[in-house]
């Protein structure tokens, strides 16, 4: 069921981020890299509407992300994501994406304008799996990715044929933070 989704992930992924990255940093390349996979093995197939609800958790920072396609668009498909983490505050961005490859074209963070950075990972294993989260028990694939500047390794457990905007379910990153987990809790598929 998820042979093309294998065969794609085995490839090196190029993913944006910042050197000193932010709470905020940390999750948004999460999403990324589950995006640019997305866009390898079936292209961007959102629809306006399209919404994933995530809890967010970093030890002692709790807090919320929603990921919503706002608009398709001659030059993009663009992505709105939301993050709540408490004390440690809110940020809104809105990226737009090419919808072949994923790739981020711009990126609008609080209302000012981001160059969009760059990361080096690759991929390491893929398998299939089965993960429960908050919205559910699904069939998966899991993917181990390290990025290769700071040896760090992300396990991310997607499922793009049935999760819109990415199809991440969970991931796990190491950060300078501590630990960040993010488990989907809802979603809304048009």
């Amino acid at each position: 069921m998820f042979k093309a989704i294998i065969a794609a992930l085995g490839l090196a992924v190029s993913v944006q981020a910042q050197a000193a990255p932010t709470v905020f940093d940390v999750v948004r390349n999460i999403q990324q890299v589950a995006v640019m996979d997305q866009a390898r093995t079936q292209g961007l197939d959102w629809k306006v509407g399209d919404e994933n609800n995530y809890n967010l958790d970093m030890g002692f920072i709790k807090g919320s992300m929603t990921m919503r396609c706002s608009q398709v668009a001659a030059d993009g498909i663009w992505m709105d994501q939301d993050m709540d983490l408490g004390f440690a505050g809110k940020q809104k961005a809105q990226i737009l994406l090419d919808p072949n490859t994923g790739e981020i074209k711009r990126m609008v963070v609080n209302g000012q304008d981001q160059q969009v950075p760059k990361q080096n990972v690759e991929i390491v294993e893929v398998k299939e799996a089965n993960i429960t989260v908050p919205a559910g028990t699904f069939d998966c694939i899991h993917a181990r990715i390290n990025d290769k500047d700071t040896n760090q390794e992300t396990n991310a457990w997607i499922n793009p044929q049935l999760i819109p905007l990415s199809g991440m379910l969970k991931t796990i990153q190491p950060s300078q933070f501590g630990q960040v987990t993010v488990e989907l809790k809802s979603f809304r598929k048009n």
